[in-house]
């Protein structure tokens, strides 16, 4: 498999774990990979998300470091 199919691949499976956690709607984590490094992206509701999140990206075969750019989104309550 090509580097590029390779990153196709870890950035699915990243996505799939983290579906599998729970991080949907209305959370919005984007996944980007190059060379197996992972980089996360986006919103989450809580900071538990952002953990949860981290620790599915790095649970996957083939990542080789996990960069966590994500925010934590603040909800209004009215």
């Amino acid at each position: 498999m090509s580097a590029r199919g390779a990153d196709q691949k870890i950035s699915s499976d990243v996505q799939l774990k983290l579906a599998n956690r729970g991080l949907r709607a209305p959370c919005n984590v984007a996944v980007n990979t190059k060379n197996g490094e992972v980089t996360l992206t986006g919103t989450v509701e809580y900071p538990h998300q952002k953990s949860a999140a981290v620790q599915a990206a790095t649970s996957v075969a083939g990542v080789r470091r996990v960069t966590d750019q994500m925010t934590v989104g603040v909800k209004r309550r009215f």
